[in-house]
């Protein structure tokens, strides 16, 4: 009989990639969503109600599932969230969580978020149930925050200074969350994964990259954490989120994020996505706007 597998997370980037991923797998999906009305686009996965900031509504979700995709959201009260989720899975008797945590997540990581993350992943190594957690480096996706000023202006401000960051694909990402929860529960059980791109990159790497692709010269241009800062609030972006980014660039300006690894190679048996596939596969992304603009001219 085929396994349930729960989808947490399931509005994020990650987990509606894993959703793909494991499109015509043999398992049955769960979406858990906080508004079924609002739910994303699903695939076959069958959406439920459940909100880890309330743990009375996590039970039916939780019923009869034997594995769950564990994503909580970045913010103050994650580890509150996770211990939610993990107590409602021990709970229903769930038998495998694969949790998805942060790159160089410790008790002294130079950021919040990897502090918190740490502690979550404490919990999950007790939690009395087989685990893997995966911890992914920074997406390649979050260039598309930036696709507005590369369209319109072929330049995008970050506060990297000169850091380099091996960083991946989220699709990668999805890609070995599938493998592990398509494995035998105990091939990857007590294992903690870190994933990474193919090659360490600088920005101004990242810009020839995407020059390359969309045939136009793309300039990335560094800023200080205060004009970041500025422009990220401006946007409306939660403060706690604005010093966890800011804090992540400063630790990454410092050279913290300077690392590969050949873990995705590893559990998918193939290179990972470099950034030039990365750009190709996004390319309409990065020239929505001057399209827009040649329109109207």
């Amino acid at each position: 009989m085929p396994r349930t597998v729960l989808i947490t997370g399931a509005t994020g980037t990650v987990s509606t990639a894993l959703i793909d991923a494991l499109d015509g797998a043999e398992v049955n999906l769960r979406a858990l969503v906080r508004d079924p009305a609002r739910s994303p686009r699903a695939g076959r996965a069958e959406v439920v109600r459940g909100d880890l900031e309330d743990p009375r509504s996590l039970a039916p979700a939780f019923e009869g599932v034997q594995d769950v995709w564990l994503l909580v959201p970045n913010g103050p009260r994650a580890p509150e969230h996770h211990m939610n989720a993990l107590w409602a899975a021990r709970q229903a008797g769930v038998e495998r969580v694969v949790r998805l945590s942060v790159v160089g997540a410790a008790h002294d990581a130079p950021n919040r978020s990897g502090r918190l993350h740490a502690l979550s992943d404490r919990e999950i190594e007790q939690c009395g149930m087989r685990w893997t957690i995966l911890r992914p480096h920074w997406f390649m996706q979050n260039l598309l925050n930036e696709a507005g000023d590369i369209s319109a202006t072929g330049t995008f401000p970050l506060n990297m200074a000169t850091g380099r960051v091996g960083m991946i694909d989220v699709r990668d990402i999805a890609a070995c969350a599938a493998r592990v929860l398509l494995d035998d529960p105990d091939r990857h059980h007590g294992r903690t994964y870190t994933l990474t791109g193919p090659r360490s990159l600088g920005f101004d790497e990242v810009a020839g990259e995407l020059g390359r692709v969309l045939g136009r010269p793309v300039t990335y241009l560094p800023v200080s954490d205060d004009a970041k800062r500025k422009s990220l609030l401006g946007h409306g972006v939660p403060a706690w989120i604005v010093d966890m980014l800011e804090e992540y660039a400063q630790a990454y300006a410092a050279g913290w994020g300077d690392f590969t690894t050949g873990t995705v190679a590893e559990l998918l048996g193939r290179r990972p996505r470099d950034i030039a596939d990365f750009a190709r596969d996004h390319a309409a992304a990065f020239t929505a706007a001057r399209h827009d603009q040649e329109d109207v001219r």
